[in-house]
């Protein structure tokens, strides 16, 4: 028998694969969308579709890592690279529009108001620390 620490990864149950699968596509379709929308993140979705499938399908996390449209958005970031200046700008840009137009005029619940201001925050915090990568 072979050691622990020699044995390949945990096979996973056939729901919770189809599960990954079924919210990596759906993923998939909602940054296609989100291309043409500048309202729905790409990079997000993407990135999401991206973990679903290196659960659960080699061949697919390959498929959008390699895809020639889908996967120069998301290579520099898995390669370590960050994101551009103007991608940051742009995405804490609609952060920000988006979840302060909801704060001012469509919620009326104090402390939702201001989870997703700490939440805006956050993703802020998140998107300035990251490395930047070099304009093409």
């Amino acid at each position: 028998m072979k050691a622990s620490s020699e044995q390949a990864p945990k096979q996973l149950a056939p729901l919770l694969r189809w599960a990954l699968l079924g919210v990596g596509c759906v993923a998939i379709i909602l940054a296609v969308i989100g291309i043409f929308l500048p309202v729905l993140p790409t990079v997000p979705f993407l990135l999401l579709a991206l973990a679903c499938f290196a659960r659960s399908s080699e061949s697919f996390y390959a498929w959008l890592r390699d895809h020639d449209h889908l996967g120069p958005l998301i290579r520099p970031y898995l390669q370590g690279q960050g994101i551009s200046c103007a991608t940051k700008l742009k995405a804490i840009s609609l952060v920000w529009i988006s979840i302060g137009f909801s704060v001012l005029f469509l919620l009326d619940v104090f402390w939702v108001k201001g989870v997703l201001l700490a939440i805006a925050t956050a993703v802020t915090f998140y998107l300035v620390r990251l490395p930047e990568a070099e304009e093409r």
